[in-house]
């Protein structure tokens, strides 16, 4: 079993981890994930790949999109090889291009923003996210706000099923825990000329989403929307976000999160706090199917090359000590941007996982790592100042010399003598062992390093002087013994490191000196510090405050357009009660002039239509109240004598339906009247006493209308009389009489 393969321990997923996987529809199909039962290496079923929980939560999910299997192809590395906050970076990049820039994920516009490193301290590399995504230190980006530690992930580990798309047999490649990372020479690669002109206008639109002011977009506000709308951007999907179609679109995989959840998961892959507002939307409306793209919206298709189209140049190895292994210290300084920059990715347990051997370090290229890179961040890398070449010193070299460093070959050093030789001798002294004292003036090929840095182990070169034979056999078996052997060896080293002491002395007060300055510098620092870190603190109280009236302002704002539309919608509906009341208005006016046939004309209008229309309709109604008074004042003077047994009713309306009957009153009043003249006629006839035969006065078939006119002309003179004497006064009209059938 590799080295790397010892990082694998047993998986410990929790019941809340599951429960969240629920929630976010990732076991939504019943095989979608299997848990690991005891083994402490993974050793996946068919189909089934190696995944994290912090993977899937973050928006990766089976199968693949071709764009995150390009870059896996590309740069030459394996799923579970890549950091959580890496991966957090491809799905906020996916979800940029498609929401934010309406083309898809393009791989000229990710060189120029992204490169890889290899994630590890000096002396550890790891397997399990031993590379990280990192932004270059050029590149102006989002400020993602990564967490500073995603503890225990590597111990979340699962299997996913592989589902094929789009006619690929396996999206990702199967797993090899034994697998080394090589750094190649497509971690560096940058966009052609030609592929930053093409993309300039969307490096523009990237810096614009950034910097405009009261509408700025960021990372943590791309993260909570591909979250809250429920699609995994690593994802291959059957449409791209931009035609993103609300609760039912295809690529959802479960229903909206509650409030809880979401804000619980936005704070987990972020490094938000309890008391920061988890964003409700973006600052900028992303595209969708409500905001289509604009017409004619270029639509850049630029993805890496994927397996199927062959070996490419990018994936050439290169040696390690040939390219730095690890984030520059100025990129760290200058992107407080870039994930790779902060995150501390590995759990307190890292240090009990197997630590791998690091890459050969050319002395030309050697840099110093801090051990915070043990926790997911590739650090920065300290170049030892180089210092003008010495005569070599081994006892101040030993002084200053660290055992935690590489080996660095030296050259041999000839002797001076003859009689000396040389030997090739453990950086580390065995105890009771001395070795010879130095030679002066001895020229070396590599430079000490400064008294205050640890400087490359160097192979020690030491001088045996063998003393010239004496005559005599006591002389040679005295000369011979070991221990006068030793007793010379330590006299002459004895002599030899005197002089060296005293120059040890020299550069140790030296150093004294260097370190006081140092530490004086350090106060000097630390009194910085303090002073920065209370204008920090000062300058946060005054934008926590800022943001306080900012929210305040927005908050009235947003309820003055609330009151402003509603007094519209209000505005509008009077105006619409308005005219449907004038419309009433006319139309009564029209009625009642068409009935009555009489029009008026206002003496003082108000110019209000409401109004005026009103005062007509009072004009009318007076006019019609008028003529219903003198109307019943004339029903109520005819009804006994039109319904002499009837009792007159109460109200108008009743008593004019007395008088709309279907018989002709006027013709049954003149009928009663008729009888009546007749049987006055007769009784004035009889008063007369004269003789009338009446059986030839009752046949009225003998008589002739025109004689009967004559008659009743003639009779007309006597008849007022007669009618003045019965107390009734005739009409000044003519008779109008005429026989009543």
């Amino acid at each position: 079993m590799a080295a790397e393969d010892l990082e694998w321990e047993r998986s410990k997923i929790s019941n809340q981890d599951i429960n969240m996987l629920k929630r976010l529809g990732l076991m939504k199909k019943e095989d979608a994930i299997r848990f690991p039962s005891e083994e402490s290496y993974p050793k996946p079923p068919m189909e089934y790949r190696v995944s994290f929980v912090d993977h899937l939560i973050r928006g990766l999910s089976t199968p693949i999109h071709d764009f995150l299997r390009g870059l896996l192809f590309v740069y030459g590395i394996q799923l579970h090889q890549l950091t959580p906050n890496s991966i957090l970076h491809i799905s906020i990049f996916i979800t940029l291009c498609e929401c934010f820039l309406g083309i898809p994920p393009n791989w000229a516009l990710w060189k120029r923003i992204f490169c890889l490193r290899r994630n590890g301290s000096h002396n550890v590399t790891y397997n399990i996210g031993g590379v990280v995504i990192c932004v270059r230190t050029d590149v102006d980006y989002f400020d993602v706000k990564f967490p500073d530690s995603v503890q225990g992930w590597r111990k979340k580990w699962l299997y996913i099923h592989e589902e094929s798309a789009n006619s690929v047999e396996h999206n990702i490649v199967p797993f090899d825990g034994s697998a080394r990372i090589q750094r190649r020479r497509s971690w560096d690669a940058e966009a052609s000329e030609e592929e930053k002109k093409a993309t300039e206008a969307l490096m523009s639109r990237i810096h614009q989403l950034q910097n405009t002011r009261g509408k700025e977009l960021s990372g943590v506000q791309i993260t909570a929307y591909f979250l809250r709308i429920r699609v995994q951007p690593l994802q291959a999907r059957k449409n791209p976000l931009w035609t993103y179609s609300g609760e039912n679109d295809a690529n959802r995989i479960s229903n909206d999160l509650s409030v809880k959840d979401l804000e619980k998961l936005v704070r987990r892959v972020s490094r938000l706090a309890k008391k920061d507002p988890i964003p409700s939307s973006c600052r900028v409306e992303p595209y969708s199917a409500s905001n289509p793209l604009p017409e004619n919206h270029p639509t850049m298709s630029s993805l890496p090359p994927l397996p199927e189209d062959g070996e490419v140049e990018e994936q050439a190895i290169v040696a390690e000590d040939t390219q730095g292994s690890s984030i520059p210290e100025s990129e760290v300084a200058g992107s407080h941007k870039s994930a790779a920059s902060h995150e501390k990715e590995v759990e307190s347990e890292a240090s009990e996982s197997t630590q791998s051997l690091p890459p050969a370090v050319s002395p030309r290229n050697k840099r110093k790592r801090t051990d915070a890179e043990d926790s997911g961040t590739s650090k920065a890398e300290e170049v030892v100042p180089s210092h003008p070449k010495a005569a070599y010193d081994p006892y101040v070299e030993s002084l200053v010399s660290s055992d935690d460093e590489e080996e660095v070959p030296t050259t041999d050093v000839a002797p001076r003598t003859s009689t000396s030789r040389t030997v090739l001798a453990s950086d580390t002294l065995v105890e009771g062992e001395e070795t010879s004292p130095p030679q002066q003036n001895v020229v070396t090929t590599t430079p000490p390093s400064s008294p205050l840095a640890p400087s490359p182990k160097r192979t020690r070169v030491e001088k045996i002087v063998e003393p010239a034979p004496q005559l005599g056999s006591s002389s040679t078996l005295l000369l011979d013994d070991p221990m006068i052997k030793d007793l010379l060896r330590i006299g002459s080293q004895f002599i030899g490191y005197r002089e060296y002491a005293n120059r040890a002395e020299e550069k140790l007060a030296e150093a004294n000196e260097r370190a006081n300055a140092l530490a004086r510098k350090l106060e000097q620092s630390e009194a910085a510090r303090k002073k920065a870190e209370l204008a920090a603190s000062k300058a946060k109280a005054e934008a926590d405050e800022a943001k306080a009236k900012a929210a305040g302002v927005e908050e009235l704002q947003k309820k003055l357009e609330d009151a402003t539309a509603a007094l519209d919608e209000h505005k509008a509906a009077q105006a619409s009660r308005e005219e449907g009341i004038l419309k009433r208005l006319k139309t009564q006016s029209r009625r009642t002039f068409t009935q009555t046939n009489q029009d008026f004309d206002l003496t003082n209008p108000v110019n209000d239509p409401v109004l005026d229309a009103l005062s007509y309709l009072e004009l009318h109604g007076s006019e019609i109240r008028e003529g219903v008074s003198n109307a019943s004042a004339v029903l109520s003077a005819l009804f006994p004598y039109f319904f002499p047994k009837k009792e007159e009713p109460a109200t108008f309306l009743n008593l004019a339906k007395m008088f709309n009957t279907p018989e002709d009153l006027g013709l049954k009043m003149r009928q009663e009247n008729m009888k009546v003249a007749v049987e006055n006629t007769v009784a004035l006839v009889a008063d007369s006493r004269q003789t009338i035969d009446w059986m030839k006065v009752g046949d009225t078939e003998q008589i002739e209308q025109s004689r009967w006119r004559s008659l009743i002309k003639a009779a007309k003179p006597n008849t007022k009389k007669i009618l003045a004497y019965l107390g009734i006064k005739p009409a000044s009209t003519p008779s109008s009489s005429r026989p009543e059938v």
